[in-house]
């Protein structure tokens, strides 16, 4: 009984699907002839334009051939098991009128099928090729292509599918969500290089082949046709002229432990072989006459530098960091061009003294600039030449106004000629201080009042106002026993030691004649007659004791000024800081993508002019020693444009300096 119930329900419901799946080929036939480009073909539907792609229509033409019926069944049986409430009252009728089933099911979904093809019509739905059909032949014009209705905001970074796209994925039947539109020609997208600076902005990304010569170019900028405050062109008078060039070239160790700054860079441009070629090569293109290097690793400098250095015709002094560093600075000069009067390394460490307790260094060299001999009998004042590279910590400021006062000191004692004035100064390094900040301000006015000033303020790199805990300055800086006064002078300058050998006039010496001492014998003389025998008289008058004048040595006593420090060594900056025709800050590094100056060249003026009641030392008429060029500086937004540094072009995170300088000759 069962089984012939069975039976009976389910013969129809074959029926029915052999039914549904004629008339699914047939809609879809009709719809496809509808759509055909043939004259004969009546109706109101549209012609659709078909894409270029046969190859693709003709491989899915064969799938559709191979999968034949089987397809459409499991076409039919998906979606009556969607249509759940269908299959269920188709199933309710069957057993009720099984007689009556098949016309009503036949007309049923006859009627939907006609709804189905009201709504391609409308909506000019393409359909793919039926078995047996011909292609349909290709028409000019834009590709048709399916997207997802954005029915919310999970839809907002949906994109334009392209037909063989579209033709992978499982096919969506109801026309509810499905929309057809003009799908735009595909435009590969390259992928973003990802910033990795959180917090900061990032400008478009450059073509994949960056001109790195002509973002990068940088102008070289002559004032030597300027003329100077009094009226005078510089070029007046002969002249010996010489450039020199102050570059922090990045260890390669200091790089290695600090690598998380150096994400954007590809790792082939970071090796050290690569960039030691690059630097050789920017070395031989500006060739100075004077190289101040800064962040010299030792067995670099050893193995590779100073060789190849030498080969160019340099002659080198190397100074490596106290302690267990691996990098220095370095001072090289041509001595075809200046012959060494003296070199003199400095140390900031101090053992025992918290204040100057770290490993920088700093290298002073003397100078003589050799004079061609065509000049004839001609004189140029010694050139000091002092390089150093200090602390890099922005909250201990007071560390940097203490290694500077030790650097001053030192250029103070080698620059001091015998009338107690200085001969031209250049002083270049990297002072990891920024622009107009309290130690720059020092540097260039020559004083600076820090008492109470907060300890971070004074390189200004950071901004750390918003900390409870400050580190605040106290008067005075650094202790007495450093020998340093708080005009950044060695106290032996200040107070000249006495002479060891001391001078004694006759009359001093002959009152020890007949002194005590003298006139006693001494133990164990051999006595001699008419020589040893004769005790000394003693003429009337004569005093017994001598007193004897006080010849120790005073401690020397010199006065502190409360939390003020000065030098007298009138330096003001090559560079401006600023560019005029970009409207931008100049830009020596850019840790983090973040551009500052923190690297200067400064030289000696011995004239300052007068702006209004306030002394501007960027205005300052140079002495014997004249700026007569630079090598001009990049912007920040010149440098993101190269992708930061460094870069395949600037193998350090930070740009070079050069200038040229003239000075003085005159007759002896």
């Amino acid at each position: 009984m069962i089984a012939s119930c069975l039976c009976y329900v389910l013969l129809p419901a074959v029926r029915l699907f052999r039914a549904l799946s004629d008339a699914f080929f047939t809609c879809r036939k009709n719809a496809l002839l509808a759509k055909s480009s043939s004259p004969q073909v009546d109706g109101d539907f549209a012609m659709a334009p078909r894409g270029p792609d046969q190859e693709e229509c003709e491989g899915l033409l064969q799938q559709w051939q191979e999968e034949g019926s089987s397809q459409a069944l499991s076409t039919v049986s998906e979606g009556l098991l969607v249509d759940k409430g269908v299959a269920q009252s188709s199933l309710a009728l069957l057993m009720d009128h099984p007689g009556e089933h098949d016309a009503a099911a036949e007309d049923k979904w006859s009627s939907r099928q006609l709804s189905d093809l009201r709504a391609a019509e409308n909506l000019e739905e393409p359909f793919p090729e039926v078995l047996g059909e011909e292609p349909l032949p290709e028409v000019e014009g834009p590709m048709w292509a399916a997207v997802p209705v954005q029915t919310g905001p999970q839809y907002a970074d949906c994109a334009v599918l392209s037909v063989g796209a579209l033709a992978a994925e499982q096919w969506e039947e109801d026309p509810a969500v499905v929309a057809w539109s003009i799908a735009p020609e595909p435009v590969p997208q390259e992928e973003t290089p990802i910033w990795p600076f959180e917090g900061l902005g990032q400008l478009q990304s450059p073509p994949v082949e960056i001109p790195y010569h002509e973002i990068l170019w940088r102008e070289w900028e002559d004032f030597s046709t300027q003329p100077d405050a009094q009226g005078l062109e510089a070029g007046d008078g002969p002249q010996f002229q010489f450039t020199l060039m102050s570059y922090n070239i990045l260890a390669q160790d200091l790089m290695q432990q600090s690598s998380e700054l150096y994400l954007h860079c590809h790792p082939d441009i970071l090796s050290w072989n690569y960039r030691f070629a690059n630097l050789m090569q920017e070395f031989q293109h500006w060739d100075p006459d004077i190289l101040c290097l800064q962040e010299v690793q030792e067995d670099h400098y050893w193995e590779q530098l100073e060789p190849s250095l030498r080969m160019m015709g340099f002659t080198c002094f190397y100074k490596r960091r106290t302690g267990c560093k691996t990098d220095g600075c370095a001072v090289c000069y041509k001595p075809m061009r200046f012959r060494l009067l003296c070199a003199s390394p400095v140390e900031y460490f101090r053992p025992g003294l918290e204040l100057l307790n770290r490993d920088n260094v700093g290298l002073v060299l003397l100078l003589q600039p050799l004079v061609p001999e065509g000049l004839g009998p001609v004189s140029v004042a010694p050139l000091c030449v002092a390089n150093t590279h200090v602390l890099y910590n922005p909250r201990r400021g007071d560390i940097k106004l203490a290694q500077m006062a030790i650097f001053l000191a030192e250029v103070d004692k080698v620059a001091r000629l015998s009338d107690g004035s200085h001969c031209p100064i250049i002083l270049c390094g990297d002072l990891n201080s920024v622009p107009d900040s309290p130690l720059y301000n020092f540097i260039r006015d020559g004083e600076l009042q820090y008492h109470g000033m907060p300890a971070w303020k004074v390189s200004g790199q950071e901004d750390f106002s918003h900390q409870l805990y400050q580190r605040k300055l106290q008067a005075p800086l650094w202790p007495s026993s450093l020998g340093i006064t708080d005009c950044c002078q060695y106290v032996t300058f200040c107070h000249p030691k006495r002479s060891e050998r001391r001078k004694y006039s006759r009359d001093f010496l002959l009152r020890f004649r007949f002194c005590n001492v003298a006139c006693q014998r001494p133990v164990g003389l051999v006595l001699m007659e008419g020589v040893t025998d004769i005790k000394p008289e003693r003429p009337a008058g004569w005093v017994e004791s001598v007193v004897e004048e006080d010849i120790s040595e005073p401690e020397p006593d010199f006065p502190r000024t409360v939390g003020t420090i000065q030098h007298c060594l009138h330096l003001t900056s090559v560079y401006t800081h600023f560019l005029p025709q970009h409207g931008r800050p100049e830009v020596t590094t850019m840790p983090l993508g973040l551009g500052m100056t923190v690297d200067y060249i400064f030289f000696s003026a011995s004239e300052s002019c007068e702006n209004g009641n306030r002394t501007d030392r960027r205005l300052c008429r140079d002495g014997t020693l004249k700026l007569l060029g630079r090598l001009s500086l990049l912007s920040e937004e010149i440098l993101w444009a190269a992708n930061g540094l460094p870069n395949p072009f600037c193998s350090s995170d930070h740009l070079c300096l050069l200038a040229s300088f003239g000075m003085e000759v005159t007759a002896p």
